[in-house]
């Protein structure tokens, strides 16, 4: 017998997916969390008890994401590689495990640009999500060699987390095979960010790196 645990896990993998698909099938607005229940074969208390509202079950698929996104890509990064080649494995690694949902992500951009939306990513709902995808980043910014110039080095994973977001939605509408116009601008983008880093440790560079990091700051307020 599955033990409480395992069940309960189970019994939330098994909403989420269940709602997934009624969102495909039906669209955000019209998908009730009891026709979520009914669908999945649960009562609706149990649904509530799991998940307060549809919007926290968008919430929980970033997690999982954020999950298997960090079990991928944390074994492949190695101490001293260049920024490019870390950014790289980060990024694809990140459309791997958004793979799946490819056919959702149309479904979701719409869901999280809503005026009310709690689902951004960008939200203070998803600021946890959120922390957790830019510690990745961070990772790789230390590891890398040579270090990022110290004046971007701290708000650098934040940029790259906007890049990475710039890359998700440039994903969620590549119809190609595959997705392999993602990839291709991935392998290409990579390399060119990880040398505008170092270029700006000269002056003229630098000026416009520190004025990109305090706008990205303002945007905290």
């Amino acid at each position: 017998m599955p033990t409480p645990t395992a069940k309960s896990e189970a019994t939330r993998e098994l909403l989420v997916s269940t709602a997934l698909r009624l969102f495909r099938k039906h669209g955000y607005e019209k998908t009730t969390m009891r026709a979520i229940a009914t669908a999945a074969d649960v009562s609706t208390g149990s649904a509530y008890y799991y998940f307060a509202s549809k919007d926290d079950l968008v919430h929980e698929l970033y997690r999982t994401l954020q999950d298997e996104h960090r079990a991928l890509a944390l074994p492949r990064l190695r101490e001293g590689q260049n920024l490019g080649e870390l950014l790289r494995i980060v990024l694809n690694t990140g459309v791997d495990v958004m793979g799946p949902y490819h056919d959702f992500g149309s479904n979701f951009v719409g869901i999280a640009i809503r005026p009310s939306a709690t689902t951004s990513p960008f939200g203070s709902e998803s600021a946890v999500a959120r922390a957790r995808a830019i510690a990745l980043f961070r990772q790789a910014v230390a590891m890398s060699r040579p270090q990022p110039p110290l004046a971007i080095r701290d708000d650098l994973p934040e940029l790259l987390w906007y890049a990475y977001m710039g890359i998700t939605l440039f994903w969620v509408y590549d119809s190609s095979p595959d997705q392999i116009r993602t990839r291709r601008l991935i392998d290409q983008a990579a390399p060119l960010i990880s040398k505008l880093v170092i270029l700006s440790r000269l002056p003229v560079v630098r000026k416009i790196a520190e004025d990109i990091v305090q706008l990205i700051r303002g945007t905290r307020q």
